[in-house]
């Protein structure tokens, strides 16, 4: 992970120099192509001087011989140069996005913790390939560069005004592409920003597309996504403005350039100067420099805009550690939790012992304290006050690898992935053996025997094509098959029906046996097959004891597990 904050200037020095030979010999056979196309209409100048004015027929033939060899030559050198300088831009492209990936799903915490998922998807391929695109731009403008100090040195060779005048105002070019690029950037940043917002929106209702339906919101969800829409398009828009700006203003002033390069060659010839081939060739050269100076527009054009995405990308890299700490790894685990006077809104001084190998069962009424409680056991967060401890080790001293290898928290909302339904459950290369008993104990292999191809059936993203309770069991399975010492479950069977729930809380017990397991749930049939049962109230424990036991003597208890 990244230490301290990394600006978008040193991103893109870092994507330059993780494809530095690349970019090199992009260069270098990109000058070769400009520089050639440079000598292209001296070369046609002398020509006309000496082939055709005062040459014979042999030296036409051999001057028209080398000219084809001139242009074989630049042919190939821009082929290579162009298909290596986009090799270059795909493996930039590529290292941000594997960085992009590994940051955001590290184990100390996401580094997108604030942004939808939708954005930090647009962070990963948009922005990513418009900073991999410097390494095109930056070859290409080197190669325009060379272009236009060849040209420049030719024009010196047959008039000093001539080259002077390339000289001076090639540069003046350059300045205002700089200045005429800084209203881009910021547009670009406006234009990425929003059309980020808008692609996290839309995957968070296409992903919620069924919850809408179901209470009648689609209008409000899409009147939402318009504006949003609207914002992004309007953003898009100014963005194009301001290229369009940026590139015509460019190429007027371009344009008015070269022509008083040609006016003023022209009136060289015409005072017998210089030759009437040096003014072809000159008229020629100016021609060509409308080439290399747009394509110094549009480097600089490309530059602007990957300075906008360094920025998105740096501050996804940059962002603090979300649980901070933790280094020693747990060893050897019995599978002992404890919870010692732990305050984490809504938990207040909760006292909590999990032996190793017990079956413990924790009801709440209070939804957001059956989720701290989950978060806290899987160190998604820290205790405010107190300590959460594995084996007598605080879970904050812990490395978050080794500690989520140790401890498995199994969320009721897990989502499954597009693929075979054995790939969802089979993760992590989980064993055979343990793969087949979590089918068996969530009772999936039913779900299997109704899928055409059986366990190699197809699932579709985020298991769309399964039934709610379907998900949960194959997500059930996918946690049972980690095999992991410590697993706590997290309302695992709330879409599924009384019978199957009755067969996967037998099935639970007997593939645990031995391991500690932890159920925040508030159905029956978990609880009856838990070894004790603790009964959270007020955000601390109000009683412990087997489920009949609390059934028979807490009033409250009973109301809300048989509610």
């Amino acid at each position: 992970m990244h230490r301290g904050r990394l600006s978008g200037s040193s991103l893109l020095r870092r994507a330059i120099g993780g494809q530095a030979r690349r970019v090199g010999l992009s260069a270098v056979l990109s000058a070769v192509h400009q520089g050639g196309e440079a000598l292209i209409p001296i070369l046609i100048g002398i020509i006309i001087d000496q082939a055709i004015g005062t040459g014979t027929a042999v030296d036409l033939v051999i001057w028209i011989a080398l000219l084809a060899v001139a242009f074989a030559i630049l042919s190939a050198s821009f082929q290579f140069g162009t298909r290596t300088g986009e090799f270059a831009v795909e493996g930039a492209a590529h290292a941000l996005r594997l960085e992009l990936t590994t940051r955001i799903l590290h184990p100390r915490g996401s580094a997108g913790t604030r942004q939808l998922p939708g954005a930090l998807v647009n962070v990963a391929t948009g922005d990513a390939q418009r900073v991999g695109m410097i390494n095109l731009a930056l070859p290409l403008g080197v190669a325009a560069f060379c272009g236009i100090a060849t040209g420049a040195a030719a024009l010196l060779r047959m008039s000093v005004p001539l080259g002077l005048l390339i000289l001076v105002g090639a540069p003046v070019l350059l300045l205002a592409a700089h200045w005429l690029g800084k209203p881009l950037q910021r547009r670009s940043e406006g234009e990425q920003e929003h059309a980020a917002r808008a692609a996290g929106v839309a995957a968070d209702l296409v992903a919620g597309l069924r919850v809408l339906k179901g209470i009648g919101a689609e209008d409000s969800a899409a009147a939402r996504y318009r504006r949003i829409s609207r914002r992004s398009l309007g953003a898009t828009q100014r963005a194009a403005n301001a290229k369009s700006w940026h590139d015509s203003t460019l190429l007027g002033l371009t344009g008015i350039f070269l022509a008083v390069v040609a006016l003023a060659g022209g009136r060289l010839a015409a005072t017998q100067q210089i030759t009437i081939g040096e003014l072809v060739a000159a008229v020629g050269l100016a021609q060509f420099l409308l080439g290399p100076l747009a394509l110094i527009a549009w480097a600089n054009s490309e530059f602007a805009q990957a300075r906008a995405s360094a920025g998105r990308i740096a501050a996804v890299l940059s962002a603090g550690q979300q649980i901070p700490g933790g280094d020693a790894r747990p060893g050897p685990v019995r599978g002992h939790l404890r919870l010692a006077a732990v305050d984490a809104d809504p938990l207040r001084g909760l006292d909590l012992d999990v032996e190793p190998g017990e079956l413990v069962g924790v009801v709440t009424g209070d939804p957001v304290a059956a989720t701290t409680l989950t978060d806290l056991l899987g160190r998604f967060r820290d205790p405010d006050a107190g300590t959460v401890e594995l084996d007598h080790r605080p879970l904050h001293t812990l490395d978050p690898v080794a500690l989520r290898a140790a401890v498995l928290v199994a969320e009721h909302d897990a989502d499954l992935f597009e693929g075979t339904l054995l790939e969802n459950v089979a993760v992590d290369r989980a064993p055979a053996q343990a793969v087949r008993s979590a089918l068996a104990a969530s009772t999936v292999d039913e779900v299997a025997r109704a899928l055409p191809g059986d366990v190699h059936g197809p699932v579709a993203e985020r298991g769309r094509s399964l039934s709610g309770g379907q998900r949960q069991r194959v997500a059930l399975a996918r946690a049972l098959a980690a095999d992991t010492p410590v697993l706590v479950l997290h309302e695992p069977t709330t879409a599924v029906d009384a019978v199957t729930e009755q067969r996967i809380a037998a099935g639970i017990r007997d593939l645990r046996r031995g391991r500690t397991t932890v159920l925040v749930t508030t159905s029956p049939s978990l609880l009856s097959v838990a070894d004790r049962v603790v009964f959270l109230s007020g955000g601390a424990v109000r009683a412990t004891g087997t489920h009949a036991g609390l059934i028979r003597d807490d009033d409250r208890y009973r109301s809300l597990v048989l509610a």
